[in-house]
């Protein structure tokens, strides 16, 4: 609505800083409005740290859906909704979103950690991710099936394989979000470093060449995120007021994997998340290892978890992790900046 008033970059202010104040503002009001309605809070996983039965046990949950509104709010005000790119960045995060609400309010309303069946919840996933493909396809005519090799910065054409490659990395990256959301404040802080570095990309891709507004868009959605994520980080840090739920990381995830497809960075977020890899891969290990030997890799899995079992306090679980999550990140930023340089 407002796109087209702005000069270069004030989009990518304003949607950030408009994000952040609907989260403060409405915080401690929808923080109240979720107390009374769910009694009993987040039910809390019987198979997790035993700590957490007593600490977290009636925190409310579904903090995603002020987190969606919020960026919604922006990108419906700032980014150019006609050019197709802020669409699909809706329409991922309204889908997620709906799956990740229903799974949440199945658990509050039936008090069991189990919801949605894992079956029905890649459908979806995997379902919205091919029609993310087949948008991505269209939208760059020279480059149809491309994703750049970061430091080398060497084009990859995937060919057939494309579609499924970017089908794994939305669904990936959206289930990898979601195992992260087990601590106070993780998730949350988790994704705002690898949002920061696709920003920064697509917005020298998109200020550079004022021929590709899609990538200015992906920016200010970009910027809108990381002031939603700051906000509810206010509210989230330990101890928890509440809970992001899968409302939150399932749309948060899908829309970081969404971020790095439109940008061709999609080998990149591997590295920039590397933590979120972390998180998936010790849950894959632990599963496949115990199935064959009854015996555990891990103390517990997700991997946060396991330095909780050895004695790390929460805080510094935490703590650790968003520093080697901005310190891959400001690595990717790094090679990507030098490798614009050279183009240049």
């Amino acid at each position: 609505m407002l796109y087209n008033y702005l000069p270069p970059l004030a989009g990518n202010f304003a949607a950030f800083f408009t994000s952040l104040i609907i989260m403060f503002a409405c915080g401690k009001k929808f923080i109240a409005i979720m107390h009374s309605w769910q009694h009993e809070g987040q039910p809390i996983r019987e198979d997790g740290p035993k700590s957490h039965l007593a600490t977290k046990k009636g925190t409310p949950t579904m903090g995603g859906l002020l987190i969606l509104l919020s960026i919604i709010i922006s990108i419906l005000l700032f980014t150019d909704i006609t050019n197709g790119i802020s669409l699909v960045c809706l329409a991922v995060l309204l889908i997620f979103g709906l799956a990740g609400f229903y799974d949440d309010y199945i658990k509050v309303k039936k008090h069991t950690p189990n919801a949605m069946t894992a079956k029905i919840k890649l459908l979806i996933q995997f379902a919205t991710a091919f029609g993310v493909a087949m948008f991505a396809i269209s939208l760059y005519d020279n480059s149809k099936y491309i994703t750049i090799i970061p430091i080398v910065d060497y084009p990859l054409n995937l060919w057939y394989f494309y579609i499924p490659f970017v089908m794994l990395v939305i669904a990936g990256s959206s289930n990898a979000v979601n195992l992260s959301d087990g601590l106070d404040g993780l998730a949350s802080g988790l994704v705002i470093p690898p949002f920061l570095v696709l920003g920064i990309v697509a917005g020298m891709i998109g200020y550079s060449s004022y021929s590709l507004p899609q990538m200015q868009s992906l920016s200010i959605i970009c910027s809108a995120v990381i002031g939603a994520c700051l906000g509810f980080l206010w509210f989230n840090c330990s101890p928890a007021k509440i809970f992001m739920g899968d409302t939150g990381s399932l749309s948060l995830g899908a829309l970081l994997g969404t971020v790095a497809v439109f940008n061709k960075m999609e080998i990149l977020l591997a590295f920039i998340g590397i933590v979120f890899v972390a998180e998936a891969l010790s849950v894959m290990i632990q599963v496949f290892w115990y199935k064959r030997t009854k015996k555990r890799v891990f103390l517990m899995a997700p991997i946060h978890h396991h330095f909780e079992q050895k004695g790390w306090k929460e805080t510094t679980v935490v703590a650790r992790f968003v520093i080697i999550s901005w310190i891959a990140s400001m690595l990717g930023l790094l090679m990507l900046i030098s490798s614009f340089w050279r183009a240049e």
